[in-house]
């Protein structure tokens, strides 16, 4: 494990105080409904708008959920965790707790590969998160998108990004996912995201920024 991961020992209250807040702005991974207040009533095309930077760092807390598309022999599934990310540039730390049924799991990416521990699994790895994650868990997560999400603009892959009249990222495709941004206010950067992809899975993620 690198010094990220082993030097990351996330604020337990904070953390606490963010699985408090998570409750109350979602009821998991099904609440796929956006806040009516956050939403703007047009969308207007980013092209020519001014995206917001990168941010190269960030401590962020809340709450993750994700439902798996239903297949022939199984209904759609889903799991929630609590978490803390921490962000340094390329590279991220995220602990999890009750993780999508494989217990408390840490998972680190250090920009070149992915490696996840847990009780439950040991130590796995994999070039990337997303793949990572779907070897441990079975579900599909759009991980490497988050950190330009997390900061209010489109990943460099995405196409077809939407900005409210603020200039706020509201929708944005990458791929077969399509994600959604709800905002607290006058904030800039989001508090939720919810990624929905074409098969039917879905992920919704509550975001507390920690400053």
């Amino acid at each position: 494990m690198s010094t990220l991961l082993s030097s990351y020992k996330p604020n337990k209250l904070a953390l606490l105080t963010a699985m408090t807040a998570a409750v109350m702005i979602t009821s998991g991974c099904q609440s796929m409904k956006p806040n009516a207040t956050n939403q703007p009533s047009t969308t207007i095309p980013s092209q020519g708008a001014e995206q917001p930077k990168k941010l190269e760092s960030f401590n962020i807390t809340g709450k993750i959920g994700v439902t798996t598309a239903a297949s022939d022999s199984t209904g759609a599934q889903g799991g929630s965790a609590f978490y803390a990310w921490r962000q340094q540039n390329d590279r991220f730390a995220i602990e999890l707790i009750g993780a999508l049924g494989i217990g408390k799991t840490n998972i680190e990416y250090n920009g070149q590969s992915a490696t996840l521990v847990s009780e439950k699994t040991g130590t796995l790895n994999a070039a990337d998160p997303e793949t990572l994650l779907k070897k441990a868990t079975g579900w599909q997560a759009p991980i490497s998108q988050m950190p330009y999400w997390i900061s209010g603009r489109p990943a460099p892959s995405d196409s077809a990004p939407q900005l409210d009249a603020q200039n706020r990222l509201v929708s944005s495709v990458n791929g077969e996912w399509r994600a959604s941004f709800s905002y607290k206010g006058n904030d800039k950067l989001p508090n939720k995201i919810s990624a929905v992809q074409s098969q039917g899975n879905k992920v919704v993620m509550t975001i507390n920024h920690q400053k």
